[in-house]
């Protein structure tokens, strides 16, 4: 057991809610394995600026942002690094003696998941959802060559994340006319209560190679289900997970991360 002391540094997870996250599982097993006096911890938020302002007054090292914080949060920090400004949303904010800097991993998590089963180099891309995860798997489409379309029920919304990440916006009822070939699921359909939901017409499956899904409670969903038995290729959301958390670590600490002990961490925590 890794003992807290006067000296540990203590990091851990904004959201609501945040019960399920295995981000706790995969940083607190990053820190034992690298000898990191630190401690990760699941804060679930009530009031956003309240707990930012936790952060300065606790100086606490940072902190992973979750739904439904990260565009929201933007206000309350000190700084954002270009790619964050870009994207508009957050998932990370560390603590540079007492000036709030937040920065955007989602985005790299989302291109090294993606680019695991097939090139973005050229492809076409659907996301559904608008919110900060979808404007960070869209600025990463971008980033790795690939263009997207994005729909979502708020279509101001989905306007306002074209617009900004350079892609088109698309009405519901225009989903059998998307020429794309691959299909991401960035809403939380499909998640844990809620497991029979899945966020489009399961017969326009069909249409798509590759189906990514960022849920990852169930790691199962009903879209990758439905998708496989139409012969798609699945990425599941624990991929996307890993990968965005491992550039955290890097981010929080300075250290090289473990990637394969945080890996064995979110399987270990999810099958418990």
């Amino acid at each position: 057991m890794h003992t807290i002391s006067g000296t540990t540094r203590v990091f851990g997870i904004f959201g609501r809610p945040v019960a399920h996250s295995l981000s706790p599982a995969m940083h607190n097993a990053a820190f034992k394995a690298l000898g990191v006096d630190a401690v990760y911890v699941a804060f679930p938020v009530t009031d956003l600026a309240q707990a930012v302002a936790g952060l300065r007054g606790l100086n606490i090292g940072g902190a992973s942002v979750t739904i439904p914080f990260k565009e929201e949060i933007i206000p309350l920090l000190d700084e954002l690094s270009p790619v964050a400004a870009a994207i508009g949303a957050v998932n990370t904010v560390v603590n540079r003696e007492g000036r709030l800097f937040g920065d955007n991993t989602d985005w790299l998590g989302a291109v090294a998941a993606l680019e695991e089963k097939t090139p973005l180099e050229g492809a076409q891309v659907l996301i559904l959802g608008a919110g900060g995860a979808a404007r960070a798997i869209a600025f990463g489409v971008k980033e790795g060559g690939g263009s997207f379309t994005v729909t979502d029920v708020d279509q101001a919304r989905a306007r306002a994340l074209a617009r900004d990440c350079g892609g088109q916006a698309l009405v519901p009822a225009n989903l059998p006319r998307c020429p794309a070939q691959i299909l991401i699921n960035a809403t939380p359909v499909g998640m844990e209560p809620d497991v029979d939901g899945i966020p489009l017409d399961a017969a326009l499956l069909e249409r798509f190679p590759f189906v990514m899904d960022i849920v990852y409670r169930p790691l199962d969903t009903r879209l990758l289900r439905e998708a496989k038995a139409r012969g798609s290729l699945t990425i599941d959301g624990l991929a996307m997970l890993i990968h965005q958390a491992a550039a955290q670590f890097e981010l929080f600490t300075g250290w090289s991360a473990p990637r394969d002990v945080m890996a064995r961490a979110a399987y270990a925590g999810l099958a418990g």
